[in-house]
């Protein structure tokens, strides 16, 4: 899977950032990192939210100025419907104002991440 470009790519789904939109640290319940954010939806019973929280954090924990947030889908229904979040785990790369520039749903690999954190920095 790539965060870059859009359309399908097998069962994951990915395309550009959601324009305007921002998200804050009010909505998302944690501070944004200095240089980017990366914003994990996931489910209770989801596997590959497991892997993805894993992959997500080695990421963060790398590249200087870079948040991971992950946020609970059944327990944040307004911000998922909100957000037009269809399935767990998608993920929502943030650039420092908190404006949405790259979204993807599926298990990312880490170095597609860390890819896509190029749009945001």
């Amino acid at each position: 899977m790539t965060l870059h470009g859009g359309g399908p790519i097998g069962r994951r789904q990915v395309r550009d950032g959601d324009g305007d939109r921002r998200l804050g640290a009010a909505e998302l319940g944690a501070e944004l990192g200095e240089r980017a954010t990366l914003v994990q939806f996931s489910s209770a019973f989801c596997q590959p939210c497991r892997a993805t929280q894993r992959t997500l954090s080695e990421v963060a924990a790398m590249v200087d100025g870079v948040a991971h947030i992950e946020i609970d889908a059944e327990a944040r229904l307004e911000l998922v419907r909100a957000l037009g979040i269809a399935r767990t785990p998608t993920v929502l790369v943030l650039d420092a104002a908190g404006r949405i520039v790259r979204r993807a749903s599926g298990q990312p690999r880490r170095a597609d991440v860390i890819a896509a954190l190029g749009d945001a920095v």
